[in-house]
């Protein structure tokens, strides 16, 4: 949810108006909207070339994910697992458009840990996963477009840790 939802959930549950410290924080939400647009353009556009990068720098630093027996091990499994990469890769963007993690704790972190537990997916695996596809993504942005996005990145790592 935004900031801008926020505020005015709260205020209106409370039956007042928004403080100033509130209506302040809108003020700095909206002047960033155009920087967390550029951002989610940037990793939506390159989401295949993220992925790609951060598999192969993956596979380098874990090729026992890729060899016999790995959970990444024949053509169906590594697709399944570059398609969990996207999936995460939109979660990002999903809370740099809200500038909140809101959005990816409800849809994409409840249960996470359990879900790869039960496949039988190694959970430090996806935690190193998301550090790849985190340091492919940031390389692609600004120095300050990658502050503003890696808090995200981070986030899904520290729920997986």
């Amino acid at each position: 949810m935004s900031v801008v939802s926020q505020v005015i959930l709260k205020a209106d549950d409370e039956l007042r108006y928004p403080s100033a410290g509130e209506l302040e924080n809108i003020k700095n939400f909206l002047q960033t909207g155009i920087r967390r647009m550029r951002i989610a353009a940037t990793l939506a556009e390159n989401e295949k070339k993220i992925v790609q990068e951060a598999s192969k720098k993956l596979w380098q630093k874990r090729p026992d994910f890729i060899a016999p027996g790995g959970n990444a091990y024949g053509e169906r499994q590594r697709a399944l697992c570059l398609r969990d990469y996207g999936w995460y890769l939109r979660l990002i963007t999903y809370g740099v458009l809200a500038g909140d993690k809101e959005p990816i704790e409800k849809i994409g972190l409840v249960g996470v840990r359990e879900m790869y537990n039960s496949l039988g997916v190694p959970v430090p695996g996806m935690v190193e996963s998301i550090r790849c596809l985190k340091n492919a993504s940031l390389s692609l942005l600004s120095a300050e477009e990658a502050a503003e996005a890696a808090p995200y990145f981070d986030y899904i790592i520290q729920a997986m840790s």
